[in-house]
């Protein structure tokens, strides 16, 4: 009889058997670990710099568009401009506007501050004080009216008030364009609560008396 043979081919198949089982067993902790991100260092913000001071120049009697382009060349770009007259007027074409005051004054400012020119058309008269420099803001408490402009009493009251304005000359024109009429009678009085209550404002144009 050949055994010895066969117990051979059996001893061996055993133990091939063996090791892959072996090698199966192994668990994913024998892997090494994927690196953790680390979370980044917070970063501190630079502070900005100030802004360079320049020198802004009087611009006086100039026209708007040539105030606004010297300006500009000297530094300041934060530009803005209103109606010396007090009538709320935009100055849409710059050329036809001549410049009365300026906000701050000339010299030395940084260049980031808020430039303002008060401006009356070219056939205007620069008045002696801005009166668009103060004009009334929107609040619970009637504002006086009283030789102001319709357009700027309308932008001064809540936009949901109920505001009727009528010709105070006994031609019951049209008040059209709100900027060239000013105000002359006004209800409720100034310095009233506002409640939601309508006003009732009477005006003649800007050269007329009331």
């Amino acid at each position: 009889m050949r055994t010895k043979p066969t117990l051979s081919l059996i001893a061996a198949a055993a133990f091939t058997f063996t090791l892959t089982a072996c090698e199966g067993d192994k668990s994913g902790s024998d892997k090494p670990q994927a690196a953790q991100p680390t979370a980044a260092a917070p970063t501190t913000k630079a502070p900005e710099a100030d802004p360079d001071p320049a020198a802004l120049p009087d611009m006086t009697g100039k026209g708007l568009q040539s105030a606004q382009d010297q300006a500009q060349a000297a530094g300041f770009y934060n530009l803005h401009s209103h109606d010396a007259l007090g009538r709320g007027r935009a100055q849409a074409l710059d050329r036809n506007w001549k410049v009365c005051g300026q906000t701050p004054a000339a010299g030395e400012h940084p260049s980031d501050v808020k430039i303002d020119f008060a401006t009356v058309k070219l056939e205007e008269t620069c008045p002696a004080a801005d009166h668009g420099a103060d004009e009334p803001q929107a609040s619970n408490i009637m504002p006086n009216f009283a030789g102001k402009s319709v357009k700027v009493a309308r932008q001064s009251l809540d936009a949901s008030t109920s505001l009727t304005v009528t010709d105070a000359s006994p031609e019951g024109r049209m008040v059209l364009m709100e900027s060239n009429w000013k105000v002359c009678t006004q209800e409720p009085t100034a310095g009233t609560k506002l409640d939601g209550q309508p006003v009732t404002l009477t005006a003649v144009k800007f050269e007329e008396s009331c």
